[in-house]
């Protein structure tokens, strides 16, 4: 099992990460939040979990260890395997989360692209007792973007999440106004994602 992985960010894709450990650039697949916070040529240290598939190793990468605690915690859930459960941490930090589920608040969780009503449901009846209460944790977010990068890694994490082009056009223009002077990329990520719930 690699617990983390800690090294020079070699690229950021769309989705995911490299950084390189002792010569092997390793693939992290990491949701649009924690991808804000890296930047090319800087030393990262990302807490990771390995997915085994029999045609398959995925690493994932997190911003903390609770991200990724909560990340293997919800796979426990029926019917949520590890892209739901990145999804899952795309839409809503760790604390938004337990919020949710502690307060039966199904509407929060259908936000996320592939998670129904009655999916919603069955993730509050499994998780209830497991996720415990919030741990205050704020997740950060990217305060040395520029203005014009954020919507570009937006509206690209809306289309990774299945949203067509032309939608997360709509919504990452709709969220433009709350971005400010020092834009946070998870945070109008998850205003554009609850834009689309709406429409």
């Amino acid at each position: 099992m690699i617990a983390f992985v800690r090294g020079p960010v070699a690229a950021v894709t769309l989705n995911s990460a490299v950084l390189e450990v002792g010569g092997i650039g390793l693939e992290l697949m990491c949701t649009p939040g924690t991808l804000a916070t890296l930047r090319t040529g800087q030393t990262a240290t990302l807490p990771t979990s390995m997915v085994v598939r029999e045609d398959s190793l995925t690493l994932f990468g997190f911003l903390d260890e609770d991200e990724k605690a909560v990340f293997e915690l919800v796979q426990t859930a029926s019917g949520v395997g590890p892209k739901l459960a990145q999804a899952i941490l795309a839409c809503l930090a760790p604390d938004e989360l337990r919020v949710a589920v502690l307060s039966d608040d199904t509407k929060t969780l259908t936000r996320v692209p592939g998670i129904g009503q009655k999916g919603a449901q069955r993730i509050i009846l499994e998780l209830k007792d497991r996720l415990g209460a919030p741990v205050g944790h704020v997740r950060a977010g990217s305060p040395a973007s520029a203005p014009a990068p954020w919507k570009d890694q937006v509206h690209q994490a809306l289309v990774g999440l299945g949203w067509s082009a032309k939608d997360a056009e709509s919504a990452v223009d709709a969220v433009a106004p709350e971005a400010g002077e020092e834009p946070q990329v998870a945070a109008l990520l998850r205003s554009a994602l609850r834009t689309l719930s709406k429409a």
